[in-house]
């Protein structure tokens, strides 16, 4: 199990690109503001236009801020995918490993 989830954790850090990743996530975009922020700002502006009031604005809010990214899901599929044919595979130890990274990698 604890292996399964070192690969895991692996390819997750491989898809995010590792530090960078981490790095630009949080680094201000030229206009000062984070992606996050700057989801924010579409969000709301989408909540305005439809003009949603209340608990109607505040679910709509919620799941405009937390949909993932196309990339983020496609990885995501691509990591099911690649887990599954390394269980099928029966691999174990390194050999799973190096599966797992030029799976991912692909």
């Amino acid at each position: 199990m604890k292996k399964l989830l070192s690969l895991l954790t692996l390819g997750l850090a491989l898809s995010a690109g590792g530090a960078y990743a981490a790095d630009t996530a949080a680094a201000p975009a030229a206009d000062g503001k984070t992606k996050q922020q700057n989801k924010m700002v579409v969000c709301n502006k989408d909540a305005g236009e439809k003009k949603l009031k209340g608990d109607e604005r505040k679910k709509f809010m919620s799941n405009c801020l937390s949909e993932k990214s196309a990339a983020q899901a496609a990885q995501q599929e691509k990591m099911k995918t690649c887990n599954k044919d390394a269980g099928e595979k029966k691999l174990k130890g390194d050999e799973r490993k190096k599966f797992m990274s030029s799976c991912l990698s692909a």
